[in-house]
């Protein structure tokens, strides 16, 4: 599997909302925020189960109501289609839940 060139990076990312292009641009962020823990957990649990289909993971980190993603593929030492396919499904699944953009560090209670 072969890293996408910053080009196509650029086109896929102009795709998505709220999405952020590394410095080094080898991956892709977002931050969710959820009402609680357990819509968060669902999130989190949702894109596992596609993560997983895919054989594609993400680095996350959860507290309490916020969700941070982290989306690349190590084996491409960059990105590829299967980050910005990841980032279309945990999109979705934040829309279902409710989320709200978790722009402040500080969000989760």
């Amino acid at each position: 599997m072969q890293a996408l060139a910053a080009t196509q990076v650029q086109a896929q990312l102009a795709q998505l909302s709220g999405w952020t292009l590394a410095a080094d641009g080898l991956s892709i962020s977002r931050s969710y925020r959820f009402a609680d823990f357990c819509n968060a957990f669902a999130f989190m649990t949702r894109v596992a189960l596609a993560a997983e289909k895919a054989d594609h993971h993400p680095e996350w980190f959860n507290v309490y109501n916020r969700v941070d993603v982290r989306l690349t593929t190590h084996d491409a030492s960059g990105l590829t289609g299967r980050d910005f396919a990841l980032a279309t499904v945990a999109d979705a699944a934040a829309q279902a839940l409710g989320a709200a953009p978790a722009s402040v560090a500080g969000d989760a209670a």
